[in-house]
């Protein structure tokens, strides 16, 4: 029997925050380099406003700070934050728990987000090497981004396994479950990330739930025996 185990990307082989960090350096130097100002100061300002307000506004709020504020600026921070090259690797249990699965069972990564961003995390955290296919839901349209089913689907139909077959870790209950579950796909929630407390109905909960991934190989051995 094939034993497909399917991972989310943001929050659940990394910490996202660690490309917020990345975008928010290449920004600061852009315009320190540009306006002449500090990079640190820079850097230290945007990282305590996304904690106290989050990220929605982030630039505009900066520059309007340093009377710098034009929508075309904004907009380019806001390219430079999306199209840099991250600094971000994987964590040292991620790679442990990824390389051992990897032997054992075919591996898939199923992430949303703009196509060149997360293909630019795919490939600074060298996730690759251990997935048979990356798929990023963007690229067959935004309608087939989770909850949608679309790639968990094309996974059981490329393997030409029942959903029932498929394992799906991944840590954001909005969104990750409550498409899949209804199918028959196994779910399993990692309890990290910026979703860690957030509680909903059953229907949009996984299966399981899990703190780290180093609880992933004894559970995984359960579900398939």
């Amino acid at each position: 029997m094939k034993k497909v185990v399917v991972f989310d990307m943001d929050d659940t082989v990394y910490d996202e925050f660690d490309f917020v960090k990345s975008g928010f350096q290449a920004v600061a130097q852009y315009l320190a380099s540009t306006y002449d100002l500090n990079e640190k100061n820079l850097y230290k300002w945007m990282w305590k406003e996304v904690l106290e307000k989050g990220r929605g506004t982030v630039f505009d709020n900066l520059l309007r700070e340093l009377h710098l504020y034009n929508k075309t600026l904004v907009q380019k921070c806001i390219s430079i934050y999306r199209l840099h090259k991250p600094n971000i690797k994987l964590p040292i249990e991620s790679e442990k728990v990824l390389q051992n699965l990897s032997k054992d069972y075919v591996l898939y990564l199923v992430t949303d987000g703009n196509k060149i961003v997360q293909q630019n995390k795919v490939t600074a955290l060298k996730i690759e090497q251990y997935m048979k296919k990356c798929y990023i839901t963007y690229r067959y349209g935004r309608k087939h981004s989770k909850p949608s089913p679309h790639c968990f689907k094309l996974i059981a139909q490329r393997e030409n396994i029942e959903p029932n077959q498929i394992v799906y870790i991944g840590d954001n209950p909005t969104k990750d479950f409550i498409g899949i579950k209804p199918l028959g796909f196994k779910t399993i929630r990692i309890m990290t990330g910026q979703h860690k407390d957030l509680e909903l109905d059953n229907e949009y909960e996984a299966d399981i739930r899990i703190n780290s991934l180093l609880e992933l190989p004894p559970i995984l051995k359960q579900l398939w025996r």
